[in-house]
């Protein structure tokens, strides 16, 4: 109280004062005493608030939503604050989904607060907004030091609700979110929305099915974790409850925006900047189209440039001789932003110009290299790199410069293209060179500088030699350019005359010689456009040289491994020679010069196949340039299994034993060499012979196998077999890398003891009797005529010449007529017997037949002095029927006793009885009666026709000696006859006797 009494009082006299005329120093005092009171006031009024809790609740709050981003965006004021006034509060604002009980989000925002200040707040929902409705409320607490303890919450705001579905329209179904574009590696949420409630919901992920969560009878949804890029078009979404409430739609994952690499800037001419960087990964869609953007951005004068590619952009330097740039590049795109920064001086930045090259006084050895930088400023020294490219080898010169180079690049091999290049760079403060800049250029020709490898083969035939001369190409060090042809001078040592270059056209590498038995020297150089070679000298003995014995060479695993015994002194050097295909029937002769002091090598080539025989001849050149065989060696680079068995042939079989020999390979067919032969036997007793073991053979079959060691023996006797009994065999070669295939064995069966006897018995006498079937068959003529004549023909007949009628001079056949028999004999046939005669080879039917008797016509006279008598007789070859004619050989006839004889009346009535049984045809004989019946033995079978005979026949004329045949049936039998009689005598006679 005191002291607002003192300070009353002091304040009276001040005030009236004012009263007074005032003072320059009362004056500045009154109002020094005013504020103060005035301060006093408010901080006394502030306190006052201060001290008492204020109901700040936040008001006026509005919601706005952005559903592409899934946003909802706040705004509220605090209207209860003073004017002026400013405090530190905490906001508290909760979010509920569906409805007010489901608070999904709780967060607390603090910030300083002033009057009348327009607060904002933003909340992105994992959940598309369209999927559900959204409710949010806020209220607010100070919390300000200023303000004492305790510090209360606000009352809530009041609900506010947010609800997108308003906006879907009348469809009956929706996806959301609606191609939504999201980073590789997100996380999304998928809702379903149907008009209908939802009971059974399938949805899919680019066809994979996902696991569905109701949020309400209408809204289904499901989470898709760390979403992958499928592919640049997007990621098909889709669900369906039932076939007609269906929806889908698109998910676009897009790369993630990389941070730019490399980053960095650099001047060739300090007029512009060029800025360079590695975008990374692309992150751009083709619908969507993010597009990645680049700014490019500098610090010290503010600029800002759009940058027209993804990876570069120029900045034009300013004129005011700026050095130090702050260059930011920011990459963005519709989803982030990443940014690098960069911080040099222009001049530590400088990247020569690419160089202008040239070249002048090109030789075989040398040339010049000039080259020009274009201007960098201020004349600035440039350090450059030279590289000349040539034969497989890079040679690097340095050289420093203002502005023009030159350099000469020596010790070049002739006719050889070679390419020269140049880069610079800064020389004070080396940034980067410059891009290579380079031309080709070819050294000019020389002469050739070494004579070509020359080698020979001869051959000798009849007495001449063919000499085949080759030689290897020059390479391009020696040749020093192309060589266009290759003299060869054949020098005759024994018989000196003028040489001749012949010349041979490359790129040919051999020529044949054809040469007599003297010595030749030859003479070979290489030639091109500018000169020619050292010449190549070898000689051709006249001597044929000695032959030495053939040896194998050992091979390791870098080739073939010669060796050979060091020579005399005189010997300038060695030859090893080779074929390098020797199995294609091509010698394609190589060979290898070796030093005199050379007494190994190892042979190695491309060529060498496995399984192929190569052959080596090592020769010593002599100081008169003459070759001379030393060894011979042959080998395998690899010695392979023999392909085929010798083949075997089998001889001088014997009941125990058999001996099988072969043929000897030829060497170009063999796989490796032969160290002997294996000979497989399959005895029948399955036991082994001596010699032989047992062995398994590749089919698993088991036999007896003798070994033989000496690949030269060719042959071998397999021994103690038993007679008549089965072998199988079979030979092949064996080596040291496996034996020949297996081929089918071969049966053998070894004869009977005894068949050795048989066969000498059997075969003289098959030989006898061939011999007499020859001696037969020569002879078949004389045989025939002697043992079977043919049967005569009676119109050829020459006793046809001895019946001559004038009434008839036709007549070719002889009637019976013609012959008058001096005596018959006839044999009689019982009565009552009926005898029934056919045509041609006919039966004879007969009661009882018996053994047939023949009749005999005999002279009955020895002194009958006729011209000759006419003898009828038997004749079984001519006992034939005549066809058709009805006439027969043989007439049987009844056995009777020897005695009964009768005689026929007459001569005329045995005539007469002959004629009518001639004229007769078959038929039946009556008992007792005697018909005739005779064939002419001059009668043709075809004139067995009895309408076709004489019917006036002639006059019978003598017989001639020629013989015929009759037969007298038993009707011309006549009574017995007194033995007075002159007619011939009739005797019967039973089979058997013979009666006169």
């Amino acid at each position: 109280m005191g002291a607002r009494s003192s300070g009353a009082e002091s304040m009276e006299p001040r005030a009236l004062l004012l009263t007074q005329k005032p003072e320059p120093m009362a004056l500045f005092a009154f109002f020094q005493t005013i504020l103060l009171l005035v301060s006093l006031s408010l901080r006394t009024c502030q306190s006052e608030v201060l001290s008492e809790p204020l109901p700040l609740t936040p008001e006026s709050l509005d919601v706005s939503i952005n559903s592409a981003q899934r946003c909802l965006h706040l705004q509220w004021r605090v209207h209860s604050l003073a004017y002026h006034q400013e405090l530190k509060m905490v906001f508290q604002i909760e979010i509920s989904r569906i409805n007010t009980s489901n608070v999904i989000w709780v967060d607390y925002y603090s910030t300083t607060v002033k009057w009348n200040q327009v607060l904002h707040w933003s909340w992105e929902s994992e959940l598309p907004l369209e999927c559900a409705t959204h409710f949010v409320r806020i209220r607010s607490r100070v919390d300000d030091a200023r303000v004492p303890e305790p510090r209360f919450w606000s009352n809530w705001s009041s609900w506010k609700e947010v609800n997108e579905q308003n906006s879907l329209g009348h469809k009956a179904s929706s996806v959301f979110p609606v191609d939504k574009l999201v980073e590789e590696g997100s996380n999304v949420t998928i809702c379903y929305i149907s008009r209908s409630h939802q009971n059974n919901v399938s949805c899919y992920l680019d066809g994979v099915r996902m696991h569905v969560e109701q949020l309400d009878p209408n809204v289904s949804a499901f989470h898709v974790n760390n979403v992958a890029f499928v592919r640049e078009t997007g990621t098909n979404i889709f669900c369906e409850m039932d076939p007609k409430d269906d929806a889908g739609t698109v998910l676009f994952v897009s790369k993630v925006l990389e941070e730019p690499k490399d980053f960095s800037c650099e001047t060739q001419d300090f007029k512009t900047l060029h800025c360079t960087w590695d975008p990374g990964s692309d992150t751009s869609l083709v619908r969507k189209q993010p597009y990645q953007s680049y700014t490019l951005f500098e610090s010290f004068s503010g600029e800002k440039r759009l940058c027209e590619h993804k990876n570069w952009c120029d900045w034009q330097i300013a004129q005011d001789s700026q050095e130090m740039y702050n260059f930011t590049l920011v990459a963005e795109n519709y989803l982030r932003k990443r940014s690098v920064n960069i911080l040099f001086n222009l001049t530590h930045r400088v990247r020569p110009m690419t160089p202008k090259v040239f070249f002048k006084n090109i030789s075989a050895t040398n040339a010049t290299m000039t080259w020009r930088v274009h201007s960098t400023g201020n004349h600035r020294t440039l350090l450059c790199q030279i590289e000349l490219h040539g034969e497989g080898k890079v040679i690097q010169h340095n050289a420093s410069i203002k502005v023009n180079g030159e350099y000469l690049l020596s010790e070049l091999e002739p006719d050889t293209q070679y390419m020269a290049r140049v880069h610079c760079g800064d020389a004070n403060h080396f940034w980067k060179w410059s891009e290579w800049s380079g031309e080709n250029f070819t050294t000019l020709e020389a002469a050739p500088s070494e004579a070509p490898d020359v080698w020979r083969d001869v051959k000798s035939e009849l007495g001449n030699r063919t000499v085949t001369l080759f030689w290897k190409p020059l390479s391009k060090s020696h040749a020093n350019g192309k060589i266009r042809f290759y003299n060869v001078i054949v020098e005759n040592l024994d018989k000196p005359s003028e040489l001749e270059p012949v010349p041979i056209p490359a790129p040919a590498n051999h020529t044949k010689l054809a040469l007599d038995q003297c010595s030749y020297r030859i003479h070979v150089t290489a030639n091109n456009s500018v000169g020619t070679s050292p010449a190549s000298v070898i000689v051709i003995s006249g001597d044929p040289g000695n032959q030495v014995e053939e040896e194998r060479v050992n091979v390791t695993a870098d080739g073939f491994s010669l060796s050979w015994k060091p020579q005399s002194g005189d010997v300038t050097g060695y030859v090893v020679e080779w074929c390098d295909r020797p199995q294609d029937g091509s010698c394609d002769l190589q060979w290898e010069n070796l030093g005199p002091n050379t007494t190994s090598t190892v042979i190695s080539s491309d060529a060498f196949r496995p399984g192929v025989r190569y052959n080596f001849r090592i020769y010593g050149i002599s100081t008169k340039r003459i070759a001379y065989l030393l060894e011979q060696k042959t080998g395998y680079s690899q010695e392979l299994a023999p392909l085929v068995n010798p083949q075997v042939v089998m001889s001088n079989l014997t009941s125990h034993s058999f001996t099988l020999s072969w043929k000897d390979y030829p060497t170009e067919t063999q796989r490796s060499f032969i160290r002997g032969y294996h000979v497989y036997l399959k005895p029948k007793e399955g036991q082994c012979h001596p010699g032989f073991e047992k062995a398994a053979l590749s089919d698993n079959s088991v036999c007896c196998k003798y070994k033989i060691d000496k690949p030269e023996q060719k042959t071998f006797v397999v021994e103690n077999l038993q007679p008549e009994s089965i072998y199988e065999f079979f030979v092949t070669p064996f080596t040291s890398v496996g034996e020949g295939p297996l081929d089918a064995f071969t049966k053998v069966t070894t004869p009977d003891e005894h068949s050795h006897l048989l066969i000498r018995i059997i075969l003289p006498t098959v030989f006898c009797v061939v011999l007499i079937m020859i001696v037969c068959y020569l002879n078949s003529q004389w045989m025939k005529e002697k043992c079977y004549p043919d049967i005569p023909d009676p119109y050829k007949s020459s006793v046809l010449s001895l019946i001559k009628s004038k009434e008839n001079p036709h007549l070719t056949i002889m009637s019976v007529k013609d012959c008058i028999p001096d005596a018959i004999e006839v044999i009689n046939k019982p009565e009552g017997s009926k005898i029934q005669f056919s045509g041609t080879r006919n039966s004879l039917t007969e009661t009882e037949i018996t053994k047939p008797a023949y009749l005999y016509l005999l002279p009955a006279e020895k002194n009958y002095s006729g011209p000759g008598p006419c003898i009828c007789f038997e004749n079984f070859t001519y006992n034939q029927a005549a066809s058709n004619s009805g006439s027969c050989g043989h007439v049987p006839v009844p056995p009777t006793a020897p005695s009964q004889r009768g005689l026929l009346t007459s001569l005329e009535n045995l005539l007469k009885a002959l004629e009518k049984n001639y004229m007769n045809s078959q038929g039946e004989i009556p008992a007792g009666e005697t018909t005739l019946n005779y064939v002419s033995q001059l009668a043709s079978p075809m004139s067995g026709d009895k309408d076709s005979l004489p019917t006036d026949p002639p006059v019978p004329a003598l017989c001639s000696e020629y013989k015929m045949q009759m037969a007298i049936p038993l009707g011309l039998a006549s009574p017995p006859l007194s033995e007075n009689s002159s007619v011939s005598s009739v005797t019967l006679l039973d089979q058997g006797d013979h009666h006169h």
